[in-house]
């Protein structure tokens, strides 16, 4: 009676639980980015702010902006 197959091939992984963990911390790091990115234009000096073609008003508003508010351009 040669019944055994081949049935425990592989064990089944968990990419539920480790996967959705991770897509979120990778998201949480990008907008943790973000918002360092926007922390360090809104200390440029107006000379600086020149060279990149914004006014001091548009790097305030962008600074003020909320870690959540980002274009999904900008995430990497």
């Amino acid at each position: 009676m040669t019944y055994i197959a081949n049935t425990c091939a592989s064990a089944p992984s968990r990419p539920t639980l480790l996967s959705g963990f991770t897509a979120r911390l990778a998201v949480w790091r990008q907008l943790v980015a973000v918002k360092r990115q926007r922390r360090s234009l809104a200390g440029l000096d107006a000379h600086l702010l020149e060279d990149i073609g914004v006014t001091q008003a548009q790097a305030n508003t962008e600074s003020q902006r909320g870690l959540w508010d980002a274009p999904a351009t900008w995430r990497y």
